[in-house]
């Protein structure tokens, strides 16, 4: 596996309290913002998961939002998910979800560790934003997709 940008994705019950915190009280500067996900240069991601995601529904939202249990998951991306996901499934891992495709767009899987930490690998986002492209989507198609910024996407896939 050739897994990269490894960041922690912190469970927030209030995303608006949360970004306040990290923004103004520590100074974390914001990288990208698509609301309920916000990316903080620094790598440190803080997310308020909606209760019909795939990690509540699996592992109930009472465990997603009970502040006396670990609420992170460590983040990985990856060029390709379906290799790294047979690995994986090779190893007898455990998952709690084999390959999704978030309602954003991006296909991910999630598994624990021995220890019962959850770990998520991702496609990159350049990945699922040219996925969408050569799909047949606009900029603007990609956008109200993924929220991902305009000027962002236009980087990604190379497009003025």
């Amino acid at each position: 596996m050739n897994l990269f940008n490894c960041s922690t994705a912190l469970f927030v019950k209030d995303i608006l309290i949360a970004k306040e915190f990290y923004s103004q009280t520590l100074g974390l500067n914001i990288s990208l913002d698509f609301g309920t996900n916000v990316i903080f240069s620094c790598g440190l991601t803080i997310w308020e998961i909606r209760d019909n995601h795939i990690i509540p529904e699996v592992l109930g939202l009472d465990n997603v939002n009970n502040k006396k249990v670990n609420r992170f998951e460590l983040y990985f991306e990856t060029g390709n998910l379906q290799s790294d996901f047979e690995f994986l499934k090779n190893k007898n891992v455990t998952f709690l979800n084999e390959i999704h495709e978030e309602s954003w767009g991006q296909r991910t899987i999630r598994f624990f560790d021995p220890d019962r930490h959850l770990i998520e690998i991702g496609e990159s986002m350049r990945q699922f934003v040219s996925r969408f492209h050569e799909n047949g989507l606009t900029v603007e198609e990609i956008n109200k997709k993924t929220s991902v910024p305009v000027e962002e996407i236009r980087k990604l896939i190379q497009v003025k």
